[in-house]
């Protein structure tokens, strides 16, 4: 698997502007941190939904696509199909992401993850699917809508 310069399985700029630290990753398992900087929380000095909300994405999606997997290659590419979050307390201070692959078809991947605070006391939880896919060139998908001009 290729790794990005801070150890993830790909370059992603979005979560390295956000600050996710890549911890473990291998055999249907991850496991993320962040520490918590005023621009991540809400009016409540909290950490914001949407930092806890990728924080469970992305670890999930790396426990997907995580190597090792027993009668499975590595995939370097996965996407959210659908993500579900339940939000328990607060998120304070550094929290740590950990995921785990529950199963793995051809084609897709259901996964679970959990969100802890420093404490080791449960923040959020999250369960995700996710396809597998082939990489997409450099830039993406290019949409071509008939009344576009370029």
């Amino acid at each position: 698997m290729s790794t990005s310069p801070k150890g993830f399985a790909v370059h992603i700029p979005f979560v390295e502007m956000v600050g996710l630290e890549f911890v473990s990753c291998d055999a249907g398992a991850a496991e993320l941190a962040i520490t918590l900087r005023d621009e991540l929380c809400n009016s409540w000095s909290v950490a914001h939904g949407g930092v806890t909300m990728t924080l469970l994405d992305v670890v999930m999606a790396h426990a997907a696509r995580s190597p090792n997997q027993p009668g499975h290659p590595t995939s370097e590419s996965v996407v959210t199909i659908e993500m579900k979050t339940s939000f328990m307390r607060p998120g304070l201070g550094r929290l740590v992401g950990k995921g785990r692959l529950l199963q793995r078809t051809a084609s897709m991947a259901f996964c679970e993850a959990s969100v802890f605070d420093e404490a080791g006391q449960l923040v959020a939880h999250g369960t995700g699917t996710f396809k597998y896919i082939r990489g997409l060139p450099a830039g993406g998908r290019r949409i071509q809508r008939p009344d576009a001009s370029d």
